[in-house]
């Protein structure tokens, strides 16, 4: 019995010894390869580093305290999404009567983009030859715009407004072809959007750019130093009636004769389901699609609560699935566009590992990129199919968590975050990916 004792109480000394001599080691390496360096001397930086198989963290370092993410929002929000939205995207509710398709739709971000050739909406609003009505007036909570996103980006194509009828992405994919001005909805090249004589300055050395006004979708050239080849600009929705006229319009040009109607509280009907969920949410991380993850957030709280509203689905979450956090985040939208959004490095940790947990390693790395793609695709490359992670970029922010295979077989989760820093995203993520690549390495 006491040979017993004394071999139980070794391992355990040892185990601690180990575990102690793993933490200091890696405490000089983060201070020799990140903490220690000029451009991070006056930034706030944190670091947590996750054994999932002891239950332990390796290192932390401010682990527990707040930090904006900017994107690494995005990983909570696919957590929800695979939770809860099942295998397949729900595009809308059809009820189909004697003489009238309703149509009530739910958010479905992939509907009309030419990436997804699928279109099972599209093809039953085809196939029934009704008269249309559209439902776009449902019970829902939510704005244009996510809570402290930067109004003054609505030009830029990240910027896509929240809708519960997305259509072409919500964007207007304007390009030149043949000293030809094309756009993707078509109907973005005539009034009210554009004025038809602009479109003549194309071709005059082809250096011109597309603008928007601020609130309006008025679309027009301007003068530019550069050639044009490509545009894309968010289209203002203004409560769906924008996505409406160019549904319509669409209809129209593929030869679908329905008359197209908006209708409050249309009547309940049958689910159509689009895409397989995992290949929306596989573009949503790979190239932080900001679009995806904020209409992927609305339609978690339509299957949670039956309605549209991020705040409201925000506050389920963490109150439920999300409870057990280590610390209780301020989560202000889906996509992390947000400077009010505040999570510490080991509430990612947790939630990595419940993904890990509940859905297995193989759905997660189907979805996660990996070393040379997506969003770390000039990153990692010597690491490819070792470490899935997701990036994070704002303003001074850069941010990456994930998971990595050590040369040893050892799975280990993880979360950088670093604010307040003056150098550039590249040289901050240099040194990010040199401390990961030396704990890689070593263990």
């Amino acid at each position: 019995m006491r040979q017993y004792f004394f071999g139980l109480l070794t391992i355990l000394i040892a185990s601690t010894l180990l575990s102690c001599g793993v933490s200091y080691q890696l405490k000089r390496s983060a201070n020799q390869t990140l903490l220690q360096k000029p451009v991070l001397k006056n930034a706030h930086v944190g670091v947590s580093i996750y054994d999932p198989a002891a239950k332990k963290f390796w290192y932390n370092y401010q682990g527990d305290k707040y930090f904006v993410p900017a994107s690494n929002t995005k990983i909570p929000t696919c957590y929800a999404a695979m939770k809860f939205l099942g295998d397949s995207i729900l595009s809308a509710y059809v009820l189909d009567s004697a003489d009238i398709l309703y149509v009530r739709p739910v958010g479905d971000p992939s509907f009309l983009l030419p990436e997804f050739a699928a279109q099972p909406l599209l093809n039953r609003i085809k196939a029934s030859g009704k008269e249309v009505m559209l439902d776009i007036s449902a019970n829902h909570r939510f704005s244009a715009y996510g809570s402290g996103w930067s109004w003054d980006d609505f030009q830029e194509a990240y910027l896509a407004e929240r809708s519960a009828l997305p259509i072409y992405g919500n964007v207007v994919t304007f390009t030149s072809r043949n000293n030809n001005l094309t756009a993707l909805p078509s109907m973005a090249l005539r009034s009210p959007f554009m004025n038809e004589s602009m479109i003549q300055l194309v071709g005059k050395g082809g250096k011109f750019q597309v603008v928007r006004q601020q609130d309006q979708n008025i679309f027009s050239l301007a003068n530019s130093s550069r050639t044009f080849s490509k545009a894309v600009i968010p289209f203002k929705t203004l409560q769906g009636t924008t996505s409406f006229t160019f549904l319509k319009d669409t209809l129209s040009r593929l030869g679908i004769n329905s008359t197209l109607r908006l209708v409050a509280d249309a009547p309940s009907g049958q689910p159509i389901y689009s895409i397989a969920t995992d290949s929306l949410l596989r573009p949503l991380m790979h190239r932080s699609d900001n679009f995806f993850a904020e209409q992927s957030l609305l339609m978690v709280s339509q299957r949670l609560l039956g309605k549209m509203d991020d705040d409201a689905v925000i506050d389920t979450l963490l109150k439920t699935v999300l409870a057990d956090l280590p610390q209780h985040p301020r989560w202000a939208d889906g996509s992390g566009l947000s400077r009010y959004n505040l999570f510490t490095p080991q509430d990612f940790v947790r939630i990595l590992e419940k993904m890990k947990d509940e859905f297995g390693m193989n759905r997660v790395k189907s979805i996660f990129p990996t070393g040379g793609e997506g969003t770390i695709a000039n990153y990692y490359t010597k690491d490819s199919g070792y470490i899935y992670a997701k990036t994070g970029t704002l303003s001074g922010v850069v941010s990456l968590s994930g998971f990595l295979y050590t040369r040893k077989g050892k799975l280990l989760l993880f979360s950088t975050v670093v604010n307040n820093h003056q150098a550039s995203s590249t040289e901050i993520r240099r040194l990010v990916e040199e401390f990961l690549q030396g704990v890689r390495e070593k263990y």
